[in-house]
């Protein structure tokens, strides 16, 4: 009896130990993606972007994991319709001519047993660059509405929007833009 148990810990230990990547599926009901940027030195104006879809990859033990996200450039809003339809034509997001934002990962950094940031490339308006995710806010618990295990985060950057080839009224709009996605992400 004293050696099935003991083997039954060691394979126990040993399965921890292997643990294979999980893949995540962003959820769209609560995930989120967002800017702010200084408008005339006077304020900060902020938009969201409402549809957001992709994948995030997790393996704990090996402290690595990879995220894709896509957003819907139409789905910008910043609540008022006069301004959207500004910000998604030619000047800003070109919503016709590029639909989607992407962010794919090359590196997940771990800070002890969570991710602390996401190193990849951003796609802007057809111009790629890299950009780093400061993660914070990160959590991995059972959700209890669902009873699905989640990861859940809040990712911040800053970019220069000029780089991506959006330079419309520099400098009265500032050419740095803080971006923010708040994402929650459901075993798949």
């Amino acid at each position: 009896m004293t050696h099935t148990l003991l083997a039954s810990a060691l394979f126990a230990f040993a399965g921890a130990a292997i643990a294979a990547p999980v893949s995540y599926t962003i959820d769209p009901a609560h995930t989120y993606a967002g800017y702010s940027v200084n408008h005339l030195g006077l304020s900060k104006q902020s938009g969201l972007f409402t549809k957001v879809g992709g994948t995030v990859v997790v393996d704990e033990s090996a402290k690595s994991g990879k995220v894709d996200v896509t957003i819907d450039a139409a789905s910008l809003q910043t609540f008022l319709a006069d301004r959207d339809a500004h910000l998604k034509g030619p000047e800003f997001f070109n919503v016709e001519k590029f639909p989607t934002l992407t962010f794919q990962s090359d590196k997940v950094v771990f800070h002890g047993s969570k991710p602390a940031e996401v190193q990849g490339k951003l796609t802007l308006l057809g111009v790629t660059r890299p950009v780093t995710l400061k993660l914070v806010n990160v959590n991995k618990a059972k959700n209890p509405m669902s009873g699905k295990e989640t990861w859940g985060a809040n990712a911040t950057t800053r970019i220069k929007r000029s780089e991506f080839g959006m330079k419309a009224f520099l400098p009265a709009i500032s050419d740095e833009v803080d971006l923010g996605i708040a994402l929650e992400a459901v075993a798949q």
